[in-house]
């Protein structure tokens, strides 16, 4: 095979893929490939018909700017070209200079040193549209379509609330105005939050949803749908003498009524272009739409006349990309990530590719509901996205692509890490490890949580030293806690030998402690300070807890079935019950007592808060003896409190109470309370 006939078989092959993803994109709105991935197919078509012009077709994709207008709309015919504008695919600094010698160059300026002006605007990603206004007032909407001819959308564009219906102020005879239909980064959420509460189709992005609703045929669907517009330029005008400037045209838009973005610039030469290319790659993540480059155009509008056109696109103006945050590539494995929390979490495993300015090998996929909605496997063709700092995540899936041994993701039922019983609450979208006392996963967390103040409160046990503790696996469960001696402890960084012996002595101390802190200290999911004074004051036990089935769990005031679940998920696991027979071997014990009820309690049902320093009890210690005798423990005064208790300093709570007429005791009250 010749050069020759190879390079004709590989742009027919070009031809019609690319032709395929322009029907997807411009007419379906449905794209299948990321624009990165598209652009790399146009810049190799364009290439081959460079070197070979007798392969250069009329019908090809190089030869016209858009899609095709959809037979279902009134074609119009653009009396100014509606052009699209040709992108540097050097995204760093480089496309910046290599624009502005361009200009240099064709403008004939050689050496004169006064920079060009140029105008400098953001790249949105949405849907072109023209807006056709005749003395003022609004008479055609139509859509980019090929460049010569679009689609009449004129009641669908209506809709949109940021399109004026009527120009301000002395409008010229004709005014064509072009600009993007886009849909908000919120919006898009509002709207897909509203969409699957009610059980519809929920949009793929946010340009889809644009595309998608401005070419419905049924305007009252598109007026359901939240879509927003930013005018950047202009087509046919009459009656108007136009500024000398884009940047003074953009300005006088603004006059009109029409909405222009305020994320543009006038900068003076390459190194202006490259600033503002910069700040606007700096904040892209946080502008509440999506944008993938700015746009450069000479400022001067004579100067745009004089540079004038190529085939498909104005010299005079350029798109400037930022680096793809979308790419292909290929699934090679399905795993699950145990979080500190138990959280099983499913992560494609991917063929390195290079997206958002990083190379991506691992991909969040969230949920096994999202797996499945996404329908992704292993050996999978995806499209991949980055976009700033967050964690990257497969998109989509391209189906043409899939292998025919491709199989569904099944969620593991066992941890994993440690083996234990993997879970999925009713109700909840993500399946958790019940092993959090044993999980290496969830160690570092689990131990952080039995040490806290309001736990087992084990002074001295903090972070770094729990992380020591750890990672040197020196402490494996909350139950080896017990087994460290000054000598280890000593052993390890900031810790000297005054300071180990504290721990030891702390660690003494939390063996003394309540079921109440101790149940809470197990970190069972769901289950806190209140639910554990519940637990231990219904039972008494530990062991009667234990021995609870669901329906008696829920029994217990204020204990539902996701709470009862949680309960019993833990202590049916024997990991979670072997950790808890070491932790009272080692001498971590409770005053036993008899099972209550909540109205047994002599302060049943009271709502008390607390402000100020109290002399003898601690804040801890007062919420806790005031708990035990079946009060209810509040943060805010409202009229519902029974007692406010002021110590000193007592603040805005005092005050407060003062103004509703609620009772205020002082430290003696309260312990004239707590003994009744």
């Amino acid at each position: 095979m010749t050069a020759a006939s190879a390079a004709a078989e590989r742009a027919a092959e070009l031809l019609a893929r690319i032709e395929r993803y322009n029907y997807r994109y411009y007419v379906l709105d449905d794209p299948e490939v990321p624009d990165a991935e598209y652009d790399r197919l146009f810049r190799e078509l364009q290439a081959l018909e460079a070197e070979y012009p007798e392969l250069r077709r009329p019908d090809s994709p190089t030869q016209r700017v858009g899609g095709t207008a959809l037979d279902a709309f009134v074609p119009v015919r653009h009396r100014a070209p509606m052009l699209s504008i040709r992108t540097e695919t050097d995204t760093g600094p480089g496309g910046a200079l290599a624009f502005d010698a361009q200009i240099r160059r064709e403008l004939g300026l050689g050496d004169d040193p006064a920079p060009v002006e140029y105008a400098c605007e953001l790249k949105f990603d949405g849907l072109a549209i023209s807006l056709r206004y005749e003395d003022g007032l609004l008479v055609q909407a139509a859509t980019r379509g090929d460049g010569e001819t679009g689609e009449d959308v004129t009641q669908n564009v209506r809709t949109i609330k940021s399109v004026p219906l009527r120009l301000r102020g002395a409008a010229p005879t004709v005014l064509e105005v072009r600009g993007e239909v886009y849909m908000s980064r919120p919006d898009f959420e509002r709207y897909n939050a509203r969409q699957r509460a009610a059980g519809s189709p929920a949009l793929v992005n946010p340009r889809n949803g644009a595309a998608g609703s401005i070419r419905q045929l049924d305007p009252n669907v598109a007026a359901q749908r939240p879509l927003s517009f930013f005018a950047y330029g202009l087509g046919e005008t009459r009656g108007w003498a136009l500024p000398a400037t884009h940047s003074a045209t953009l300005d006088a838009l603004v006059a009109f009524g029409l909405p222009v973005s305020g994320e543009r610039a006038v900068a003076q030469g390459a190194d202006g272009l490259i600033r503002f290319h910069r700040a606007i790659a700096e904040k892209r993540d946080a502008l509440p739409f999506d944008i993938d480059g700015v746009v450069y155009k000479v400022n001067r509008l004579d100067w745009q006349r004089e540079l004038g056109f190529r085939t498909r696109e104005p010299r005079w103006a350029v798109a400037h990309k930022f680096p793809a945050q979308e790419e292909l590539t290929t699934v090679e494995a399905i795993e699950v990530q145990v979080g500190r929390t138990g959280a099983i979490t499913p992560v494609a495993r991917l063929k390195p590719v290079f997206v958002g300015g990083v190379t991506v090998t691992n991909a969040t996929l969230h949920n096994a509901d999202e797996v499945a909605r996404k329908d992704v496997r292993a050996g999978d063709t995806v499209i991949v996205r980055r976009a700033g700092d967050v964690i990257p995540e497969v998109v989509g899936v391209v189906l043409e692509r899939r292998p025919p041994d491709a199989r569904p993701f099944a969620m593991p039922e066992t941890c994993p890490v440690c083996g234990s019983r993997v879970i999925r609450p009713d109700g909840e979208a993500v399946a958790r490890c019940v092993g959090g006392l044993y999980c290496r996963a969830q160690r570092k967390e689990a131990i952080r949580h039995f040490a806290s103040r309001r736990a087992l409160d084990i002074e001295g046990l903090g972070d770094k030293l729990v992380e020591q503790l750890v990672e040197r696996e020196r402490v494996r469960d909350p139950a080896d806690l017990y087994a460290l001696d000054a000598a280890t402890l000593a052993d390890l960084e900031r810790m000297g030998a005054r300071s180990a012996a504290n721990v030891v002595e702390a660690l003494e101390r939390s063996k003394t402690t309540t079921l109440a802190r101790f149940l809470y200290a197990l970190g069972i999911r769901e289950v806190g300070e209140a639910t554990a004074l519940a637990l231990a004051e219904h039972f008494g036990a530990l062991e009667s807890l234990i021995a609870a089935d669901e329906e008696r769990l829920r029994q217990v005031p204020d204990i539902g079935p996701v709470v009862a679940a949680a309960l019993r998920a833990f202590f049916q696991e024997p990991h979670n019950r072997e950790i808890i027979a070491r932790l009272r071997a080692a001498g971590v014990r409770w005053p036993e007592t008899a099972a209550t009820s909540a109205g047994d309690r002599p302060l049943a049902g009271k709502m008390i808060v607390l402000t100020g320093t109290l002399e003898s009890l601690s804040r801890d210690q007062a919420s806790d003896r005031l708990r035990a005798s079946g009060a209810k423990v509040a943060n805010s005064v409202s009229k519902k409190t029974d007692y406010v208790v002021a110590g000193r300093d007592a603040g805005s709570k005092l005050d407060k109470a003062r103004e509703l007429g609620v009772t205020v005791l002082d430290e003696a009250g309260l312990l004239a309370l707590l003994e009744r």
